[in-house]
């Protein structure tokens, strides 16, 4: 049996793998399983260094270790499909009309523009623990390269496989509604966080991010607007005077602080109608399709 040259591809031996509601929950125990796997590495680190770097570089390891059974599971399911199963393409390309450029600067804006529409949602929360403050302290206040090689690499490249291109594509590949996959796939996203400061802005950029994969099939389109969010927040925390801020109506005035919010959202709005003009990758033949990975 001969290998196709498509299957040398990133995301190929994940194609054939479609998962329903019921493998939602498969890959979110493969999850868990590879959380716990990462702390008990976690642990190990202590044992050969100084406890300020156990801990920065433990991360490393133990945050990519924690979706090595999602992946496993969902490329060993996947490639049990494939011998009689079509798959469909984690990453597609479909951005006529507006072009590859025009999608790619609509996503970068419009994720920062999303980054401060959320703010006003989440300062209805009470204050956020110490305990919780210090932990995402420590993911952005150590070693500059950990801080950018977890945050704004290894999150939008782990995630967004996880969260769009097998949670979203294979609610919308099992003929979902494409609102309650986007908004189910969303709300993985924002469940994933494990704590509410963190959930309800990954909920409303899960809710943009799954729109945009929705329209184009992109994941890197996705990856990028993760990867956008991420790094802006790295690197305004590395800055010291707005490392303290909470928000940023601390440090922009009352009046054009809402005004600025105000024009971020129509922004979002505005490139969620531009994005409406590309025809959706969807269960009804827009998703590109994968030949079987074998064939005789």
């Amino acid at each position: 049996m001969a290998r196709r040259r498509g299957n040398y591809k990133l995301f190929a031996g994940f194609a054939h793998y479609v998962p329903g509601f019921g493998g939602l929950f498969m890959l979110l125990l493969m999850l868990l399983i590879g959380a716990l796997l990462g702390n008990l590495v976690s642990m190990l680190f202590p044992l050969f260094l100084e406890p300020e770097d156990a801990v920065e570089y433990s991360t490393l390891v133990s945050y990519p270790l924690m979706f090595i059974p999602p992946m496993i599971y969902a490329m060993t399911v996947s490639r049990s499909h494939s011998y009689n199963e079509a798959g469909l393409k984690l990453d597609n390309s479909h951005f006529s009309p507006l072009g590859a450029v025009v999608c790619v600067l609509l996503v970068i804006f419009s994720t920062l523009a999303l980054g401060l529409c959320s703010e006003p949602l989440s300062s209805l929360l009470p204050p956020m623990p110490a305990w919780l403050e210090q932990v995402l302290k420590s993911m952005t206040g150590g070693r500059f390269w950990v801080n950018f090689l977890c945050v704004s690499i290894f999150a939008p490249f782990f995630e967004e496989w996880l969260c769009r291109g097998m949670v979203l594509r294979g609610l919308l590949g099992k003929g979902v509604r494409p609102i309650w996959a986007i908004a189910c796939s969303a709300l993985f996203f924002a469940f994933i966080h494990l704590n509410p400061w963190q959930a309800i802005p990954a909920f409303l950029f899960g809710m943009l991010f799954g729109y945009v994969y929705y329209r184009t099939g992109s994941l890197r389109l996705t990856m990028l607007m993760h990867f956008v969010n991420n790094t802006f927040s790295l690197v305004v925390s590395r800055i010291d005077s707005l490392a303290d801020m909470d928000s940023w109506s601390e440090v922009i005035p009352s009046p054009q602080y809402w005004i600025l919010v105000a024009a971020c959202a129509l922004f979002v709005c505005a490139t969620v109608y531009a994005f409406g003009k590309i025809k959706p990758v969807s269960a009804s033949g827009s998703f590109d399709k994968v030949d079987a990975v074998f064939s005789e």
